[in-house]
């Protein structure tokens, strides 16, 4: 910008600079992302330190980002009252009979706490507790065991009701129903692989399977399960049809989650209550600091129009949807592995809108090829914070997992690269349900 003492250029080099030599130094991201805006602040006689603080609580001044703790909170609720043993069982009874039982079962019900939780950490930890040692005793190896459990809890931020698209959606201005919508078949996709990863190592490793249920015993789990399995269906049938938004939606959620855990499963006490508010308070803390000092330099990533001067020569490679498509998958995994995915999405998000404006391809579609993206970055070093927490619980090396997680990440990869070459495949319910979220 005219007037400016620094260009787009050394602005950059500055805000980035620090940023990464902060994260080799190991502060926490949230601050690195902070202390990087300062420099820029003292430099610049236009701009004040005050700045900072003033832009990251402009980003708390938002009535979407409310929608986050409550979502957190509900899947604290179903997991203390006892509705993800409903889930387990009805799981169980689905799939429990096909090779590598135990894993089919860590797959289907990380598939099912998708559409409460929407946090994959939520999830890692919770499955990782649930399975990880249970695994162990049916001669699971704990490679196999951590990594199906780390790569399974992806979901839960690509099946809707999903964090990431609530963040993307306030902070990039798509429709948040249409995220939720263009989710649910990717998510079904990315689950389908993953069982029949399960399938080839049980086959190769002789993994245990379980005895079929009867038909009668996958009745009752299923009538059991209908109070939770409509959680989801509250949340985005409500927020697709316009009967509340998603911040509401979220809200209805907790209430119908307290609702089944005290007066219908009664499995949550007292202080079952007060410790899921405790971890509801830390979890959404930290997340929403992140939200708060990302906008911040996002912020000045828009003062000096540095998007438009690191993009500037991309542009010029004159590439179409498809190689935009994988251009910007690429960025966000790169990314991923070494940033929080909500930063990524405020900062990188920012910076690539306009080249997928450029090439017309569709805001909803490019946010699920980001969010897919930045989903695998949750089990891929140094970052990967599903396989850190999937590895603490087991007692082992993040290394010791890496070469089945990768193993396990090549089909799901496959995925992606059918999601960039046929975007029918995430615009497909939107358009049909309501094609007025399009565009």
């Amino acid at each position: 910008m005219g007037g400016n003492v620094l260009g787009a250029g050394s602005a950059a080099q500055i805000l980035f600079g620090i940023f990464f030599l902060l994260l080799v130094l190991r502060v926490p991201v949230a601050v690195a992302l902070g202390l990087a805006c300062l420099p820029i602040l003292l430099i610049e006689p236009r701009l004040s330190p005050m700045m900072l603080a003033q832009e990251t609580f402009n980003a708390y001044n938002s009535f979407i980002l409310l929608a986050v703790p409550f979502f957190l909170l509900t899947a604290n609720l179903m997991n203390i009252g006892g509705i993800t043993d409903r889930l387990m069982t009805l799981s169980r009874t689905l799939v429990g009979h096909f090779p590598g039982g135990l894993a089919q079962i860590n797959v289907v019900l990380s598939f099912f706490f998708a559409g409460i939780s929407g946090s994959s950490t939520a999830d890692a930890a919770s499955q990782s507790k649930i399975f990880i040692e249970a695994q162990r005793k049916e001669g699971y190896d704990d490679s196999f065991s951590v990594a199906i459990t780390a790569v399974s809890a992806v979901l839960a931020v690509i099946i809707p009701p999903s964090i990431l698209m609530i963040v993307w959606g306030g902070v990039l201005t798509v429709s948040i129903g249409a995220l939720f919508l263009a989710g649910v078949i990717p998510g079904a996709l990315i689950a389908i692989v993953q069982m029949g990863t399960v399938h080839a190592y049980a086959k190769a490793r002789g993994y245990p399977t379980y005895p079929r249920a009867m038909l009668g015993e996958v009745g009752r789990a299923f009538l059991v399960s209908i109070p939770a399995l409509m959680t989801p269906l509250i949340i985005i049938g409500g927020k697709i049809f316009g009967w509340f938004t998603a911040t509401e939606s979220a809200c209805i959620a907790v209430l119908y989650a307290g609702f089944l855990s005290l007066l219908v499963y009664r499995e949550m006490d007292w202080r079952g209550l007060v410790n899921a508010l405790g971890d509801t308070g830390r979890l959404a803390g930290v997340t929403l600091f992140c939200v708060g000092t990302a906008s911040a330099f996002g912020w000045l990533l828009a003062f000096y129009q540095i998007p438009e001067y690191l993009l500037s020569g991309v542009q010029a490679w004159g590439m179409g949807r498809i190689g935009t498509g994988f251009f910007i998958a690429g960025v966000f995994l790169v990314v991923g592995c070494f940033l929080d995915a909500i930063p990524a999405i405020i900062i990188v998000g920012a910076i690539l809108q306009p080249l997928t404006q450029a090439v017309g391809m569709d805001p909803v579609h490019f946010a699920m090829i980001g969010i897919i993206s930045l989903a695998f970055g949750l089990v891929t070093p140094p970052y990967g914070l599903c396989l850190m927490i999937a590895c603490s619980v087991a007692g082992m090396r993040v290394g010791d997992a890496l070469k089945d997680t990768m193993i396990m990440l090549l089909p799901m990869f496959g995925v992606l690269a059918l999601i960039i070459l046929f975007p029918s495949i995430v615009l497909l319910l939107p358009s049909l349900v309501s094609p007025e979220f399009l565009r």
